[in-house]
């Protein structure tokens, strides 16, 4: 078997997640103090008092990075006073105003502010109503097309359902598989708890797919689950239904659960569809993060969710554990919680179609001018809302590496790009679609201007040109 020891068979336990009950009376809880103290005093001696401020942060906080924010504020960005900002960067759709919530998502939620009932704390999972509506919203992620609510948790945004599956599968010391490049936030939220994460490569000369044989040679013994985001930021791909069976045939192999990724499952480009991973197995364990922040463009209502497809029971007591981060925050917004059924139901097909309309004409315009720009090789993407473009490094020396390449975009054009560097894949950058396409089409024309500034021709281009000259 590639990597080490393979696991014999599906017994997955709960990570630490698994809380310990809380009971018994005042009087047991301070005699159990008082011998707990008598017992470090007997091997340790008197314990000591401190003298001083002696205040130091946790371990989980000094050991808890965002990629992103650590490149960006580095950076020495003095943007060109003389032409207006624009942030490629930003990952929020309703940044610039153009993209905005339907009308119907908009009075969701005011009659579920109006009627009262949704100002208190619910069940941890979620409202049953709720958990209802999102069951029936995502009934085609299974292959007969029925969801339990009691397999749906509500999560405070899909960031947070990524937490919970993280943390509930993966203890301190196991490895969990990311793509890169990929989103930062898996590491971030596994470096903290010395959860290791191992970066599978995605090829994007094969539209991002998995490379499988590098994938297979990470998995030991230690791994805890395979993360899989379809689509994808930051490359906007979307896997065809033959290499999610791939993926998913490893996984089987090794007795790994998957999370799935799929806040974008409806933002698809035509020409393209998008398979839930958990239609493709009923053998492999899927967790499903998901919510409304993108389709719905309403990130800061912090409404996510999580679908445990398990029909063979295989995830044990990490189920439990799921549950249980569940009552770290005692649950989601219940306002939002409340609105979901007529928010998933009462959204007209036609909003939806107009965003992804908007997206992909944006796609089209940036990957047909940036394709000409010498130096610069956009991969068109077929989902999400993102776009990765190559460095040519050799064409772009006076550049130490993407990081600076960007620095330098932003003084000179005042085009803000996020580098590849913050998706652990240097060399890149990604570019955000969701801006106006005026504006989107303004600052090709600047990267354009920067890649022909800076571009630095080998000696065949040099004589061709010449040639042509004469």
């Amino acid at each position: 078997m590639p990597g080490s020891a393979a696991k014999k068979g599906y017994k997955f336990q709960s990570s630490t997640a698994v809380a310990t009950p809380i009971g018994g009376v005042k009087d047991e809880v301070l005699t159990q103090d008082v011998e707990s103290q008598k017992i470090h005093e007997n091997a340790f001696g008197p314990a000591k008092q401190r003298t001083g401020w002696e205040i130091k942060a946790s371990a989980l906080s000094l050991n808890t990075h965002n990629r992103i924010r650590n490149i960006v504020e580095a950076m020495q960005i003095k943007p060109n006073p003389n032409k207006a900002m624009i942030p490629l960067s930003i990952g929020d759709p309703t940044t610039f105003g153009n993209l905005k919530a339907a009308d119907e998502t908009m009075k969701a939620v005011l009659r579920s502010l109006e009627s009262g009932k949704f100002n208190g704390y619910a069940h941890t999972q979620g409202h049953e109503t709720s958990r209802q509506a999102v069951a029936k919203y995502s009934a085609h992620q299974r292959p007969e097309g029925v969801i339990d609510p009691s397999d749906v948790l509500l999560c405070s945004g899909c960031s947070s359902a990524l937490e919970y599956c993280i943390l509930a599968l993966a203890d301190r010391g196991q490895n969990v598989l990311v793509p890169r490049p990929g989103f930062c936030l898996y590491h971030t939220l596994a470096e903290g708890l010395d959860i290791e994460v191992r970066y599978y490569e995605l090829l994007p000369e094969q539209k991002w797919r998995a490379d499988l044989v590098q994938l297979e040679s990470l998995i030991d013994k230690n791994t805890a689950a395979l993360l899989i985001n379809n689509p994808s930021n930051p490359c906007g791909s979307v896997y065809d239904e033959a290499h999610l069976q791939q993926l998913v045939a490893i996984c089987e192999r090794h007795y790994i659960p998957i999370i799935a990724d799929e806040i974008y499952e409806h933002f698809v480009f035509p020409g393209s569809r998008h398979v839930a991973v958990s239609s493709v197995t009923r053998e492999v364990p899927v967790l499903s993060c998901g919510g409304l922040t993108k389709r719905f463009l309403v990130p800061g209502w912090r409404m996510g969710w999580i679908i445990v497809h398990d029909q063979h029971q295989r995830l044990g007591t990490a189920v439990t554990g799921l549950k249980n981060m569940c009552g770290r925050i005692l649950g989601s917004n219940t306002i939002i919680q409340g609105a979901l059924p007529d928010i998933l139901t009462k959204t007209p097909q036609c909003y939806f179609d107009r965003v992804i309309e908007t997206l992909y004409s944006n796609a089209q315009l940036a990957y047909k001018m940036l394709k000409q720009v010498r130096g610069l090789n956009p991969v068109m993407p077929n989902g999400a809302m993102y776009m990765m473009i190559g460095l040519s490094k050799e064409h772009f020396s006076a550049f130490k590496d993407d990081t600076h390449f960007v620095q330098e975009l932003v003084n000179e054009q005042s085009v803000f790009c996020l580098p590849g560097s913050c998706f652990a894949y240097p060399g890149y950058l990604r570019i955000v679609l969701t801006v106006p396409s005026a504006m989107l089409e303004e600052a090709c024309v600047r990267i354009a201007e920067f890649c022909y500034t800076h571009y630095k021709k080998d000696n065949r281009a040099l004589i061709e040109d010449r040639l042509l000259e004469d």
